[in-house]
């Protein structure tokens, strides 16, 4: 049965990797010369290339490793994005202020961490699944709440609750900043390892796929 571990591929390698966001998106050409797009996707989906972190021979022997304790596609695990991984702008530490999670309602306790992209023309809200173990603030109607004693965390789903008797009021905004990570598989069961182009400084391909844990 495929499960995720709650692993970080090898850090070193992951920040030289390369890959982003994907979308998918149907367009249909009309008789008029104009056109009709819908998105069949709600949320877009990472794709990444970690064959461009592996510099030397101890690198990709890690990387084999990681490969087999996962059974190649079979079992999740998280990666750093270089490029996006935390709710603050780039150079900028994390806030409790940093993303809008939600609105309370005085019965609501449990809300899901999310980065918010965009501004007036379509906002994109991203669930946040894999936050970074101490990394999370949290703060109701601008005023940062304590972890443990007005609220907890899961690292394994990004869900927020509060505790009893710290449950946000109505209309209270409820904001979050932290750091996170992207749950991904390998996309293959194959990794094509030749020591001789390696030598040479081919560089590897070796591509993961985000998934929906």
């Amino acid at each position: 049965m495929a499960s995720f571990h709650e692993i970080l591929f090898p850090l070193d390698i992951a920040l030289r990797g390369a890959g982003g966001p994907e979308r998918r998106t149907e367009i249909v050409a009309l008789g008029s010369g104009g056109e009709e797009r819908n998105a069949r996707w709600l949320h877009s989906r990472r794709r990444y290339d970690a064959g461009y972190g592996v510099k030397n021979l101890a690198a990709l022997s890690a990387v084999v490793a990681f490969f087999e304790e996962r059974r190649g596609r079979l079992h999740g695990f998280r990666w750093r994005d270089r490029l996006d991984h935390s709710s603050a702008p780039p150079a900028t530490a994390v806030g409790a202020l940093d993303q809008i999670i939600g609105s309370g309602n005085g019965a609501t306790a449990t809300f899901q961490l999310a980065k918010n992209y965009g501004g007036a023309f379509a906002p994109y809200a991203r669930p946040i699944a894999k936050p970074v173990d101490g990394s999370v603030r949290v703060a109701v109607a601008q005023v940062e709440a304590s972890e443990g004693v007005a609220f907890t965390y899961d690292v394994t789903s990004g869900r927020v609750t509060f505790l009893p008797g710290h449950i946000p009021p109505p209309g209270a905004v409820v904001s979050a900043g932290f750091m996170f990570d992207v749950p991904v598989r390998f996309d293959t069961d194959f990794l094509e390892v030749d020591l001789s182009a390696f030598a040479a400084g081919a560089i590897p391909k070796i591509p993961l796929v985000e998934i929906k844990v």
